[in-house]
């Protein structure tokens, strides 16, 4: 069963049990993947591309959530979260630091990455081969230290 079919399924199911904060999450994400279907012009989308509208649907809340707290409206910041936490079940295990910075080693040497002007190649590889399994802030971290030495 691909993710698509498993998000629609889910979605399917949490309408039949009233379930309302997943049946708006999870429209708002197959909203999101079939806006992102349209713009970019493709008949159907792999799982990959599922991960990043995933991915790109998750950071946003994490910004709204910084947001909401800053303004003081915790309430929001609540709605937030659990709207977070629903769409991270669809995402793959996230893999450690330990594990990007071997990854990212791994990239360096065989890029022949020299120092913090190659940032945007190192990134680039790093992302691709942690495929969705690792948070670009996280990655770009690992990246920026190695690179500084």
């Amino acid at each position: 069963m691909s993710l698509r079919e498993k998000i629609e399924k889910d979605f399917i199911g949490a309408r039949k049990e009233k379930n309302e904060a997943v049946v708006s999450t999870l429209g708002m994400l197959k909203a999101a993947i079939q806006n992102a279907e349209i713009a970019g012009m493709r008949k159907e989308f792999t799982d990959e591309d599922v991960l990043k509208v995933i991915n790109s649907e998750v950071k946003k809340h994490k910004d709204s959530i910084v947001e909401y707290e800053k303004g003081g409206r915790v309430d929001l910041a609540e709605k937030e979260k659990k709207e977070m936490e629903i769409l991270a079940q669809y995402l793959p295990a996230q893999i450690g630091e330990e594990e990007i910075k071997k990854i990212a080693e791994e990239k360096i040497k065989e890029l022949g990455a020299t120092g913090p002007g190659d940032f945007g190649k190192v990134m680039g590889a790093v992302m691709k081969a942690a495929g969705g399994r690792a948070g670009g802030d996280a990655v770009g971290k690992v990246v920026k230290e190695l690179l500084s030495k």
